[in-house]
Order: structure tokens, then sequence, then C-alpha cells
């Protein structure tokens, strides 16, 4: 009989996996060896954010990132001079989502014609919350909400959200009182 996975175990998978992420964003591998755990690493990281069943919605956001930057790769790709998708905020909106807590819905995405990729959470055409994720650590955003409306700016290590940004995430996804819907 199949017994259900014990939560220290998905717990450890949790930390485990968050280590390899980690030091597969280094880069500071010298020697060919180093280099080498680093790749397998990243294959090992890629292939678990790919499955569903162990990414959630996350591995779906990824996946419809990646076809966006595939997409937009080339010079003038919307025919008004946009730029092409930066790798690098890809990697930015990649670890972003990676960042997002359980339980808060991942986003919709959208290229921006300065090859910065728009992170969009949209609950009706009064409530929504938008991010624009470039090549630096800097976190463009702006929201609404009913008549009350702002923007900011904030910087993002590449590993966990400022809180100011998830507050106004799920500040949007909030309807009244009621939980926060899952990813």
């Amino acid at each position: 009989m199949l017994e259900p996975i014990s939560t220290t175990i998905g717990l450890y998978c949790l930390v485990g996996y968050t280590s390899l992420n980690a030091y597969t964003g280094c880069g500071s591998a010298v020697s060919a060896e180093a280099q080498i755990v680093t790749k397998a690493a990243s294959a090992l990281v890629r292939a678990a954010e790919e499955s569903l069943s162990l990414f959630g919605g996350k591995s779906a956001s990824i996946s419809q990132l990646r076809k966006l930057t595939y997409e937009c790769a080339m010079p003038d790709w919307d025919g008004y001079g946009a730029n092409p998708i930066d790798l690098t905020s890809l990697q930015n909106a990649e670890n972003f989502i990676r960042a997002l807590p359980e339980g808060i819905r991942t986003p919709e995405c959208a290229p921006e014609p300065d090859g910065s990729i728009s992170l969009d959470w949209i609950q009706n055409r009064h409530r929504l919350f938008s991010l624009s994720v470039g090549p630096s650590n800097r976190l463009a955003y702006a929201w609404l909400d009913g008549t009350d409306k702002g923007h900011g700016v904030a910087r993002f290590d590449g590993f966990s959200i400022p809180p100011r940004v998830l507050a106004e995430i799920q500040s949007i996804l909030r309807q009244g009182n009621a939980p926060l819907r899952l990813a």
C-alpha cells in the first residue's frame, strides 16, 4: 500500500532544493571538477523545476517565461523596435517565481519592449499588481486596488521577495477577508 511522503522528508527535499538552487546561481566554479558539479546541480534543479508534481504551478510559470524569452529573442519582435528579452531578466524573473511563498498564485508573464519581463497578478480590471523584472536587482512595481493605486521600486536579492512587494501582491489576491487562493 502506498504511503504519503512525510512532511519531514518533504522539508528535507525543500531545503536540499533551495541549497542546490543557491549553489547553481553563484557561478564561482573555477576548477574543471567544480564546473562539472555546478552543471550537474543545475541539471538536477532544472529537472525538479520541470516536474509539475514536484514544483507545482511554479513549473508552469517558469516554462512560460522560457517560452516567452524564446519567442521574443530577436530584436524588433513586436514590429515597433522592441529589444529581445534579456537573459539576465529571465534569470531574475525565474528567481522571483522560485521565491514566491507557497499559497501565492503564480503571475501571468508578458514581455516588455525594453527587454524586461512583466509579472502580473490580475484579479479584475480594478484589482491588479504589475512587477517589471529587468537585468538589475531593481524591481519596479505598480498596483491598482479599487480607487487606491500606487507604485514603487524595491531591490531583489534573488532569494527573498521584498516585504512591501509581497504585501502588495497578497493584498491584491485577497477578496475582502477571504483566504488567499492557492497556486
